[in-house]
């Protein structure tokens, strides 16, 4: 089940949220939110790569807090908003796990 969200909200949801506020360009805003999956190249840094309870945010540096700051305040420039919200959506997906973890893997 919590592949199953994961999933979701990392492939579906950013297209619910690209269709809904931005319909004229839906499928190019949809896209770069995909785009910004890429910030999970720095799991790549991690030795194991993938540990299946290990919380993504505060561990690898793309997912820090610091991270996450920088990322709230991109949205702050509408040129930068999409990407800095597609970040901020991953940030919460993967906070989410987190917490599901926290009770799984405990």
């Amino acid at each position: 089940m919590q592949f199953l969200v994961h999933y979701f909200l990392h492939l579906v949801f950013p297209g619910i949220v690209a269709y809904a506020f931005y319909r004229p360009r839906w499928l190019k805003v949809y896209l770069l939110l995909l785009a910004t999956m890429l910030v999970d190249v720095d799991h790549l840094l991690a030795t194991p790569i993938y540990q299946p309870c290990r919380c993504s945010i505060g561990f690898h540096p793309l997912h820090s807090f610091i991270a996450c700051v920088l990322y709230a305040v991109l949205l702050y420039w509408p040129k930068t908003r999409i990407v800095a919200l597609g970040l901020l959506m991953h940030m919460a997906t993967d906070g989410i796990d987190c917490i599901w973890n926290s009770y799984s893997c405990g």
